[in-house]
């Protein structure tokens, strides 16, 4: 059975087409009929969800809720909050925006086109991250110059080191990516962001790090997080041990409303910091007994060191007096033997002892030190000497 052919268009319908197709660029004919089927053949309706789609922004045909935040379906564990810039009302505005619409969509093209053809001759500086410190403070110097120092307090350092001081103090890391030339930075900045009472909020809360994406440090930020349009806020915290976006606000959001979602986005979340503060607390824990039993075997290591040094000291001390006693007793045993000797040198050096009964004999008694007495003969005709 053949497939039903599709229904013939009207010539009003092949007009809109046509016109369709002008505006948008679009090559595929059949991709141009569904999108205007899907609006109803509301050309208008059409065209600005095609710059919508080309802007990263939502339709303003059909906008989300204003209040609760929305799951991101590309990861269900990102919060999103988009707050689109109102659709034109009445006969006045949606005149205004229809005879605008074609020069929107003229410069806009032309736009993309000419950043297209400048990324070939001249790449874009902000694609080198020099000094990323120096851009954070250059922002800050140039945000207190425009809107005053009532602001939330400002990181004084890079994305990276503030991500990595947020994971280790386990807090909340608000990131404010600032859009110079976006219409509504200005509106925000003044009455959001510098309110007193997101100010007290945030420096209560959380670290607040903001750059302008005009800077390299901010443009390598916005490359990751891929936000749609300004201003953009993203919520991020240590979540399965790896710091993660858990939530994003896109558009101008009024200070009530930022303080609600982001107190939104800490309690939906608010587990898992638990999660991860009291899982820190059982490394620390376990770190501090592991380290209080490697102290206590390197005390016991030491003192079983210490004995063996001790020891080690008494039998070379017990060897040095044992061996100086050898010394000793062999140099004693020598100087008796030397003694020994010489006496008997000496008693062959005497002439031979006459009788006691010989009448040319003398006997000389000599008194020792040790108070001995030894008595000799000798013959008169013998020489002393």
């Amino acid at each position: 059975m053949a497939a039903p052919e599709e229904q013939e268009l009207s010539q009003a319908q092949t007009e809109k087409l046509l016109q369709f197709q002008d505006l948008t660029g679009l090559e595929s004919m059949d991709q141009c009929r569904r999108t205007l089927e899907q609006h109803n053949w509301n050309i208008e309706a059409a065209v600005q969800d095609r710059l919508n789609e080309q802007e990263g922004v939502p339709s303003v045909f059909n906008p989300p809720p204003a209040r609760p935040l929305q799951v991101n379906t590309g990861d269900h564990r990102v919060y999103s909050y988009i707050v689109s810039r109102p659709q034109p009302r009445g006969l006045l505005g949606w005149s205004y925006y229809l005879i605008m619409l074609p020069f929107r969509f003229t410069y806009y093209t032309l736009m993309d086109i000419f950043r297209f053809a400048l990324r070939f001759i001249r790449p874009d500086p902000r694609g080198r991250v020099t000094d990323p410190v120096g851009d954070v403070v250059s922002f800050m110097h140039s945000f207190e110059e425009k809107y005053g120092r009532s602001h939330p307090v400002f990181y004084q350092g890079t994305y990276s080191q503030a991500l990595n001081d947020a994971k280790r103090e386990l807090r909340y890391l608000l990131v404010y990516l600032h859009g110079e030339d976006h219409q509504d930075t200005d509106e925000f900045c003044r009455n959001t962001l510098c309110s007193e009472e997101v100010v007290t909020f945030v420096n209560t809360r959380m670290l607040f790090w903001a750059c302008s994406t005009s800077r390299a440090e901010g443009y390598r930020v916005s490359q990751a997080l891929r936000e749609n349009t300004y201003p953009f806020l993203a919520m991020i915290m240590l979540k399965d041990r790896k710091m993660t976006v858990v939530g994003r606000l896109e558009g101008v959001i009024q200070p009530e409303d930022l303080i609600n979602q982001l107190n939104f986005i800490m309690e939906a979340n608010q587990t898992y910091l638990m999660s991860e503060r009291l899982e820190r607390e059982e490394r620390n824990q376990t770190q501090v007994l592991r380290q209080q039993q490697d102290e206590a075997y390197q005390a016991s290591l030491r003192a079983d060191q210490e004995k063996d040094r001790k020891k080690k000291e008494e039998q070379e001390q017990r060897r040095q007096e044992e061996e100086a006693a050898r010394q000793t007793r062999l140099a004693e045993e020598r100087r008796q033997r030397t003694l020994v000797e010489e006496k008997e040198r000496k008693s062959e050096c005497l002439p031979p002892e006459p009788p006691q009964a010989d009448p040319d004999c003398l006997e000389i008694m000599f008194k020792l030190p040790n108070d001995t007495r030894v008595k000799r003969r000798f013959l008169f005709s013998q020489s002393l000497a």
